[in-house]
């Protein structure tokens, strides 16, 4: 599905984004890509949809080279932008217009998601709020059923139902066959869809692996005291927020990806 080896990517008069980058995804998974400000997930998206060109190093996508963005590869990947803009026209029109782009494009899923995000086909996307035009763009998106899906901060500008609603959505409405890649700052936003993560950190991967694998190898408690044997530690009300090392006897435990996160970019991960 997608395959980088040995990335390299720098804005000009800048210090290199990535050197050497690595990553390797499934089909059939949703990834969430995980970074600090500045840590290149949002360049690391837009090389991967072909938007940008690797300077060095190769990636490829469902077979393709993404930069060449042959009609083929573009049919089969959506990309929403943390930053957009659509034109003055109803989501009939702009359907109309887009739909032949994607030969999987189902007209019938569309409308079931637009019903359940609250839109029709009649509204006019100037007129609707930033969030109802986000929810437009996940909705035709999820409609085109492209094999790689790239969402950018998609639950930014959506209210505390509307993240709720997202979830729902985005997992009834994929299939195996596709893969979904988001990148967010809110880890708790979408910590309960997804089965892999990859955390970016100076131009690398950091960690790339399941989520049923994190759990194998590591614990999550809150604990009174901190354990002589806690691989790292946060204050927390009630105690310490901890993460130990697993064992083949213990009971796997709910990942608390945010600790998880700052535990590997501490750099207290080997």
């Amino acid at each position: 599905m997608l395959e980088i080896q040995n990335l390299y990517f720098s804005y000009k008069r800048k210090q290199p984004l990535f050197e050497d980058f690595s990553l390797s995804l499934p089909d059939g998974c949703i990834v969430g890509l995980l970074g600090k400000n500045g840590a290149g997930k949002t360049t690391l998206l837009n090389i991967v949809s072909g938007l940008l060109p690797p300077q060095a190093g190769k990636i490829a996508v469902n077979g393709f080279t993404p930069f060449e963005r042959k009609p083929a590869f573009l049919a089969d990947v959506s990309l929403i932008a943390e930053e957009f803009s659509l034109p003055q026209v109803s989501i009939a029109a702009y359907t109309s217009a887009l739909q032949p782009l994607y030969p999987k494009f189902d007209g019938a899923k569309l409308d079931k998601i637009l019903a359940e995000f609250e839109l029709s086909r009649a509204n006019r996307l100037h007129k609707l709020s930033h969030g109802q035009r986000k929810k437009f763009l996940i909705a035709f998106a999820l409609a085109s059923n492209c094999r790689l899906l790239i969402l950018d901060e998609p639950t930014n500008g959506l209210d505390i139902p509307s993240k709720s609603q997202f979830r729902k959505i985005l997992v009834s409405s994929i299939t195996d066959e596709q893969t979904v890649l988001i990148s967010t700052h809110q880890v708790r936003d979408i910590e309960n869809i997804i089965d892999s993560i990859a955390v970016l950190d100076n131009g690398r991967a950091v960690f790339a692996d399941t989520l049923e694998n994190l759990s194998r190898r590591f614990r999550f408690e809150l604990a009174d005291t901190l354990p002589t044997n806690a691989l790292y530690a946060e204050k927390s009300i009630g105690g310490q927020r901890v993460i130990l090392p697993n064992d083949a006897d213990s009971e796997e435990t709910e990942i608390d990806l945010e600790l998880f996160f700052n535990f590997i970019t501490n750099k207290t991960y080997e």
